[in-house]
């Protein structure tokens, strides 16, 4: 345990700050499960409604930091590809 009266400032926010990031990483996680959910169902429809919502869920995720851009320019690519090559 932090001694120094910044250190538990530090641990404060740092705890604080986990818990804003696990919350934004549980949303674009059951996100992205719930479109490729609706895929395997052959709920093509669905999942192509719900698609612009993840994209932002994504986007807004890397905006934060939680995950990097890249990755979530990677993810938004694939399931775009999943969806594309479902429909057909």
């Amino acid at each position: 345990m932090p001694i120094k009266k910044s250190a538990k400032k530090y641990l404060r926010a740092s705890r604080r700050r986990a818990a804003q990031n696990l919350k934004i990483k549980k949303t674009f996680k059951d996100a992205v499960k719930k479109i490729s959910d609706f895929v395997k169902a052959g709920k093509i429809e669905d999942a192509k409604k719900i698609f612009p919502a993840v994209q932002k869920v994504l986007d807004k995720a890397a905006k934060s930091n939680v995950i990097a851009k890249n990755t979530a320019a990677r993810l938004k690519s694939r399931l775009a590809k999943l969806l594309k090559r479902s429909a057909k």
